[in-house]
């Protein structure tokens, strides 16, 4: 389905996107589903079409719905994305594919073994190759291959253009072994995770000098070596095709051909429905309308319980009739009209359904994660008490309720950075920083300054409830009125009180909101958090007329000119709505203003120090696709509003989300995922890597963007990275993740759902989770005899 980035994929590059996360929906429970303990938390199997080979037709072609065509089929470069992941993964050898538990296993295709023969005084590996492993020209995969692509990727020679390739540096030389189908590899420092290299492994006509391996394999492989062979890119159709290969040496493929075809999330409805996919990853709605189509028509063949007009009444449907058919002849046209076009839609509607009803929804855990991000860099957040309290605010099991166990997935917060549920590294390591606790999480930012008093500012001499003080807060009331006013009728972008940049402290140089960014602040609506439920930019801070903004201003003002200082003096002008934390709906009251008492529900009244609020820029992606995202995010702002810490929502375009806010650091708070890893030590160690300077003054943050790290965490990758012994080495890497997780830079949440659309004639291909797909065996199941019984006993 649609995302925004690139996963990690068997190419150990550079990743520069985050993925988002899917949507919610209800469908039955997933069968075999089970709850572990902490040492493998709660995990989801596949859900796959099983079936023997010999249960699989010869023949026929599958469409399969990919976002976009490759912008190139080299694994190594920097915009490699998903697709190019699928595609190479039919094409070229995978020495170490990943197993159902994300555990890398030996590929017989292409190996007879690999090991490690010596590790003292240097590392050795030997690979023995497969004696039937060739290339689809005919030429045998040998040392040859190895050498092109290690020169290509250790980063010795600038010439070849390849992103992040760890591991290959390492490597002090590649030489055959006692014949052609023994390579032989000698590290220069132990590397643990050896088995991540040459996956993907490209022939030497690709690696071999810096222009083909920079132009030549972006649209085309002139040699491959899987059960299928690149016909060709087509990007007039948007598809890429792949035919059987007629020199592969393994279980034949049952395909004729497979074609990746670009489909936007939005249109994969109506493409399965019309027939133009077999298999596509999709988003809540989709799978949603996916199991309402197995339900067909509702009883006694009446029309579908839902669609247009499959919410309208026996009784609204009389008065349609009645005014269609009656004396006013204006609005009975119009009425006939209407009618017409909700028939209309509704037939189209049914036809798409019929055409849903030959799929089924495979669902399991997606092989990644999805966490809150906490920008250390400046502000507020450059704090770790700050940061632990917004970690204790949190109830991380309600956020993963939110969008697992409406699918009836394993609904269980995830308890590690560095490895999934099921995976033999994983273990929860959240006790490091510790579960929702509202009192701690206060302490901590009262311990840090943060307190109902440090948000008022400090009396400048003027008497309390003097005139001079009456007319300063009419007079600040009114010029947010009139801002308000002047910005809604020039679409201008909003402020905000008390901030110009999104985030309080030092953070100045914060980039301002652009006009189309959606600023929005909790409280603007009736709920906290809330947001355009069709998930568009939103402009307006104060939705509410100018004189209900500048009556609840004066009220607000006059609690701070009070004795007390807090609106509570004036209990009989104040409604139930403006005792809400965040004030009167839309209201929004100027810098200086008094926090609010408690509420009666135990929420605070914003904190704040030295008069200015403690207020967080939480940027949230605005596509169609991120629902589930924004709603986590609401339940986020409210959770961190009970204990005083306001959050301002910012809704960003899907393209701009993650390399002008992510990226560059113009956030706060943030959503995004990553892909998992059966090699942390290499793949998670630039995302977790402690900054340092650069020489124009800058931050070097690799692709750690909460920017949030420390001397300790890196020791412990670099030590894993280097530890031959497994179980040491996966020792380590719990150790660095209870650093992680005491660090309060990353927060996860969930591991994210997968939800996939399959022809239900298709065998073997679903919601693989962790697991690489085996593209020879995906085909169409053989039609059972008539007549023959399902489990027919012998």
């Amino acid at each position: 389905m649609s995302h925004v980035g690139v996963p990690r994929g068997t190419a150990r590059k550079r990743r520069s996107l985050a993925l988002l996360t899917t949507g919610v929906l209800t469908l039955p429970v997933l069968a075999g589903c089970s709850s572990d303990d902490g040492a493998t938390g709660a995990t989801a199997p596949q859900d796959v079409a099983v079936a023997g080979r010999n249960q699989v037709a010869e023949g026929g072609t599958v469409n399969w719905a990919v976002d976009a065509l490759p912008t190139t089929l080299n694994a190594f470069q920097a915009d490699a994305d998903a697709t190019t992941t699928r595609i190479t993964g039919a094409l070229l050898p995978t020495l170490f594919p990943l197993d159902a538990k994300g555990r890398p296993q030996l590929n017989p295709d292409y190996l007879e073994s690999a090991k490690v023969v010596e590790s003292e005084p240097r590392q050795v590996v030997l690979y023995r190759l497969n004696q039937q492993a060739v290339w689809s020209d005919g030429r045998e995969i040998g040392a040859p291959d190895f050498v092109a692509q290690w020169r290509a990727l250790s980063g010795k020679d600038s010439a070849f253009w390849t992103a992040r390739n760890a591991g290959y540096e390492r490597i002090e030389k590649i030489e055959r072994g006692a014949d052609d189908l023994e390579v032989r590899v000698t590290f220069a420092k132990p590397y643990a995770d050896w088995r991540s290299l040459f996956s993907p492994l490209y022939p030497k006509d690709v690696t071999g000098s810096p222009d083909a391996f920079n132009d030549g394999a972006r649209t085309t492989l002139k040699a491959t070596s899987g059960p299928f062979r690149l016909r060709g890119v087509d990007k007039a159709t948007g598809e890429v095709t792949l035919v059987r290969n007629p020199r592969w040496w393994g279980s034949p493929a049952k395909l004729d051909s497979l074609v990746f075809r670009a489909v936007a999330t939005g249109d994969r409805t109506e493409a399965l429905a019309a027939g133009r996919v077999d298999v596509a990853d999709v988003d809540a709605a989709a799978a949603h309308r996916i199991a309402q189509a197995a339900g067909g028509k509702g009883a006694d063949g009446q029309p579908l319980a839902q669609g247009p007009g499959a919410g309208e009444g026996p009784a609204a449907a009389l008065r349609a009739w009645a005014v269609a058919h009656g004396s006013n002849a204006k609005a009975a046209a119009a009425a006939r009209a209407a009618r017409k076009k909700t028939r209309a839609a509704a037939d189209a509607y049914a036809a798409e359904q019929a055409g849903l009803r030959a799929y089924a929804v495979r669902k399991s855990l997606d092989p990644a994660y999805t966490q809150l991000a906490l920008n250390g860099e400046s502000g507020p957040l450059a704090d770790d008490r700050v940061r632990r309290a917004v970690a204790r605010a949190l109830d991380r099991q309600e956020l993963v309720d939110t969008v697992l166990r409406p699918l009836g997935l394993p609904a269980r917060p995830l308890g590690s950075h560095l490895a999934l549920a099921g995976q033999p590294a994983y273990k929860d390591s959240s006790d490091a920083l510790g579960g929702q606790d509202t009192e701690v999480a206060q302490a901590l930012l009262a311990d840090a300054g943060w307190t109902p008093e440090g948000a008022v500012k400090k009396s400048d001499g003027t008497k309390a409830g003097s005139e001079a003080g009456k007319k300063d807060a009419e007079k600040e009331a009114g010029k947010a009125a009139k801002k308000d006013a002047e910005k809604k009728g020039t679409g201008t972008a909003a402020g905000k009180a008390g901030s110009t940049d999104g985030k309080t402290g030092d953070g100045a140089d914060r980039r301002e909101p652009a006009l189309d960014d959606g600023l929005y602040i909790v409280g603007d609506d009736d709920k906290p958090g809330g947001g355009d439920p069709a998930g568009g930019a939103t402009h307006v801070l104060a939705p509410a007329p100018a004189a209900a903004f500048h009556s609840s201003a004066l009220l607000r003002q006059a609690g701070y000119l009070s004795e007390s200082g807090i609106s509570e003096d004036v209990p009989s002008r104040v409604t139930a709505q403006d005792k809400r934390p965040g004030g009167a709906a839309g209201a929004y009251a100027p810098a200086g203003t008094a926090a609010p008492a408690p509420a009666a529900d135990g929420r605070r009244g914003p904190l704040g120090k030295d008069g200015k609020p403690l207020t967080l820029r939480f940027v949230l992606p605005s596509g169609p696709g991120s629902e589930p995202l924004r709603s986590v995010g609401d339940k986020i702002s409210a959770m961190l509003e009970s204990v005083g810490i306001r959050t301002e929502i910012t809704k960003v375009s899907d393209e701009s989300y993650f390399q002008d806010h992510i990226a560059s650091g113009d956030y706060d708070l943030a959503l995004y995922s990553w892909p998992a890893t059966a090699y942390p030590a290499t793949d998670d160690r630039p995302i977790f890597a402690k900054p340092v300077p650069a020489t124009d003054g800058s931050l070097l943050v690799e692709q750690n963007y909460t920017r949030v790290g420390t001397d300790h965490i890196d020791q412990l990758f670099d030590q894993a990275v280097s530890e031959l012994d497994e179980d040491a080495a996966r020792d380590l890497m719990k150790q660095a993740d209870a650093r992680i997780w005491a660090a309060a830079g990353s927060i996860p949440l969930y591991q994210r759902p997968q939800l996939v659309a399959a022809n239900r004639k298709l065998a073997n291909v679903g919601a693989f989770g962790f697991a690489t797909p085996h593209y020879q065996d995906i085909g169409f199941k053989k039609p059972q005899a008539a007549g023959a019984p399902a489990n027919k006993k012998k």
